[in-house]
């Protein structure tokens, strides 16, 4: 059953508005017009052929971002639900939360942050904030899906603030700064950095951390990278796969990994549910705007399974993410991403014409350039930089 509307919940009818003035829709809440926007875009279908962990065309049963975002939207709305937040705004976060990802997972991300370093870096939460309020054109007012400022909040802050109250980068970014993408329309719209984001943001960021360990591990297993036995050395998983076999004990491999899987999500999610229900009681936040001047999150694993989780976390890191047969694809898909920008750098004429720089092919590759090459390859589908390479280079890895 849903919990009743809590007072602090984001609600729909004191949003803070868009960057443009529209009119409301006569049959949504702004929140579910922002989450339809991010389905209806060019940026979400291209999930569809970015790469989680494996390269899209290792298998049709492999998560792409397009599953693993569907995924996490489904968790989050669950834990919205029974928290009593707004499950739009929830779903819309979820939903979004991956826009901004380049192909070949966190290896084109790699790769493109050293391209970028001379100018700004690449970060892929700035990445998705670009590709919400410019890099879409499907509006004839407006760059952009001219998203909510709740929703814009999200995106930027749901693993937390950005700068303290000086005004000083912290978490993350406290080494490089805030992404230039950010601190820019953080110009034009505040999103106030040093404030935490509502409780649907949480809840999205951390039905992500659920979604990754529990379908990582499953596309592990599929992939013959571990067995379900070698999850019996960390002890959450231990107890949870001999419970199977007490249950079931002549099922097989596959249904005892999907049954693992599937125990492992309801256990984390419950566990998220009771401290935050401890911490809600604890700041007893009256509105939302409570939750954002708190001192720290209100929706976050409680100690012991959040050890369990980095547990979880540690042994995919070397399991899975630094398998030499994953490891191997990786460096060959870094290898793409860096042909290419180094390819548009020095001839970007090879740009389609849509991409070509306003000022022209001549002169200096400066910080506009770059970043117009930059959100090219950030677009890119994992077919489409191995097509595009193969257009431009004589040789081409198999990424297998």
């Amino acid at each position: 059953m849903a919990a009743p509307p809590a007072p602090f919940a984001s609600e729909p009818g004191r949003s803070r508005g868009r960057l443009y003035d529209e009119p409301p829709s006569r049959t949504r809440s702004a929140f579910r017009r922002d989450c339809d926007r991010v389905i209806h875009s060019t940026a979400f279908r291209r999930l569809k052929h970015k790469t989680q962990v494996f390269v899209y065309h290792e298998g049709d049963h492999f998560r792409t971002r397009l599953t693993h975002t569907l995924e996490v939207a489904q968790i989050a709305r669950a834990m919205a639900r029974q928290l009593g937040l707004d499950e739009d705004l929830t779903e819309a976060l979820a939903l979004a939360h991956d826009l901004g990802h380049p192909p070949f997972g966190h290896a084109g991300e790699r790769a493109l942050d050293l391209c970028l370093g001379p100018y700004g870096g690449f970060d892929h939460n700035a990445q998705t904030l670009r590709i919400v309020t410019l890099l879409e054109h499907r509006y004839p007012d407006f760059d952009g899906l001219n998203l909510t400022w709740e929703t814009l909040e999200g995106i930027v802050k749901h693993n937390g603030p950005l700068i303290d109250a000086a005004g000083n980068a912290v978490g993350r970014y406290q080494c490089r700064g805030v992404p230039v993408g950010i601190a820019d329309f953080n110009r034009t719209c505040d999103l106030e950095l040093w404030s935490f984001a509502s409780l649907e943001a949480q809840v999205a960021a951390v039905a992500d951390d659920i979604a990754y360990d529990a379908h990582d591990i499953d596309d592990g297993l599929r992939a013959g990278l571990f067995a379900v036995d070698d999850l019996k050395e960390m002890p959450l998983t231990a107890g949870m796969i001999a419970d199977i076999a007490r249950r079931h004990p002549m099922l097989d491999d596959g249904r005892r990994g999907a049954e693992l899987v599937r125990e492992l999500i309801s256990c984390l999610i419950m566990a998220v549910l009771s401290e935050a229900g401890r911490r809600i009681a604890g700041a007893r936040p009256r509105s939302v705007d409570d939750v954002r001047r708190h001192s720290a999150s209100l929706i976050a694993f409680p100690p012991e399974a959040a050890e369990a989780e980095a547990g979880i976390k540690a042994f995919l890191r070397q399991r899975m993410y630094r398998h030499p047969r994953v490891m191997r694809v990786m460096d060959e898909a870094e290898t793409i991403v860096r042909d290419l920008f180094i390819r548009y750098r020095d001839d970007p004429a090879a740009l389609p014409a849509e991409w070509l720089p306003e000022q022209g092919v001549n002169g200096a590759f400066d910080a506009e350039k770059a970043r117009t090459v930059g959100n090219f390859i950030a677009g890119m589908t994992d077919r489409f930089a191995i097509n595009e390479h193969k257009r431009l280079f004589d040789s081409t890895p198999e990424l297998r």
